[in-house]
């Protein structure tokens, strides 16, 4: 248990500082569809936590997740964790994938700088 909450923080982290353009889902995305994205981010970018940098799969993923599915899931502990990370070295390893990190931006409990 306490594995998968790592890689949903991670992965938080890196879709909180990957969306220059946000994708919002659309009024019919479902909670099941929700569920399918965030496991299909999950897994494609599980070597992050690892210090891997971003695999092609990963990025997809980060470009095509839609915010409302991920951001209700960075609650204030999976946040506080992510500070101990440090956003700085995700926003480093989500450089690899081409994408600017929005300032300001609001995803659950972070907002990035």
């Amino acid at each position: 248990m306490r594995g998968s909450v790592v890689v949903m923080v991670v992965v938080a982290a890196v879709v909180v500082c990957s969306w220059g353009n946000v994708q919002m889902a659309s009024a019919d995305t479902s909670p099941s569809q929700c569920k399918e994205e965030r496991n299909l981010l999950v897994n494609a970018c599980r070597p992050v936590i690892y210090g891997r940098s971003p695999s092609a799969n990963c990025c997809q993923r980060v470009r095509v997740s839609h915010v409302e599915c991920v951001c209700p899931y960075v609650t204030p502990k999976t946040a506080s964790i992510i500070g101990a990370i440090g956003v700085d070295n995700v926003v480093k390893k989500i450089e690899g994938c081409g994408r600017t990190v929005p300032r300001k931006f609001k995803c659950g409990s972070i907002t990035t700088p």
